[in-house]
């Protein structure tokens, strides 16, 4: 996910996007922990996608403060 296509949406928006990114961040860590996980990659990348969502959400409820 590219960080301009996140600056586009709302608050509430991005909230369900980081709330569907550490459930599925949950699913992959499981998967590893039970042998199923074929590429470990995807533990970074959706790490990586929480964390940018996370941000831009803060930079959004930053600039809504002012």
């Amino acid at each position: 996910m590219k960080a301009s296509e996140l600056r586009t949406k709302d608050v509430t928006a991005l909230e369900k996007e980081v709330s569907d990114l550490l459930k599925a961040h949950f699913g992959l860590r499981m998967q590893r922990a039970t042998q199923q996980l074929a590429n470990n990659s995807q533990l970074g990348k959706t790490r990586r996608d929480i964390a940018r969502v996370k941000t831009i959400l803060a930079e959004k409820k930053k600039g809504a403060a002012k």
